[in-house]
């Protein structure tokens, strides 16, 4: 099961982020997101996905569960 944690970037209900209920493992859902970088400058990495990576995302609460 996975879980959408609360948006440090700014997409709202549209964030692709979800984490592993389980292990926290982080993954990206739906369609890509066009990113600065999509014109042929370099984009910052979005600093939601190292937090899921590395299981800071642990004790905050979910704004939306999806059961797969």
């Amino acid at each position: 099961m996975f879980e959408q944690p609360p948006c440090p970037d700014g997409h709202g209900e549209e964030c692709p982020e979800r984490a592993c209920v389980e292990c926290g493992a982080a993954v990206l859902v739906g369609s890509p997101l066009t990113a600065p970088g999509a014109a042929g400058f370099p984009a910052a990495p979005a600093p939601g996905l190292a937090a899921l990576a590395s299981g800071a995302h642990a004790g905050r609460p979910a704004t939306v569960r999806a059961v797969a």
